[in-house]
């Protein structure tokens, strides 16, 4: 499987990512291995999808990282 997933960091903004093992990341996350997020921990994990074909979920990590993915994450998914 393939994730792609919203964290919301402790500051309130928010951390878009990709991932094969989600409870793996989100650990790496949690434990201040990750350089753009150790600084905003703790971490919350607060959606997530997953698929099952590897481009589907990286252009949809793309899409929500672009400023209409923005809108569609603020509206519908947090």
């Amino acid at each position: 499987m393939y994730y792609v997933y919203i964290l919301k960091l402790s500051d309130d903004s928010y951390y878009i990512g990709y991932s094969t093992d989600l409870k793996s990341r989100i650990k790496t996350h949690n434990g201040g291995s990750v350089p753009s997020t150790k600084n905003f921990r703790p971490i919350k994990l607060i959606y997530y999808s997953a698929f099952l074909i590897q481009k589907k979920a990286t252009d949809f990590e793309k899409y929500l990282k672009s400023s209409s993915g923005f809108a569609f994450r603020n509206k519908r998914l947090v």
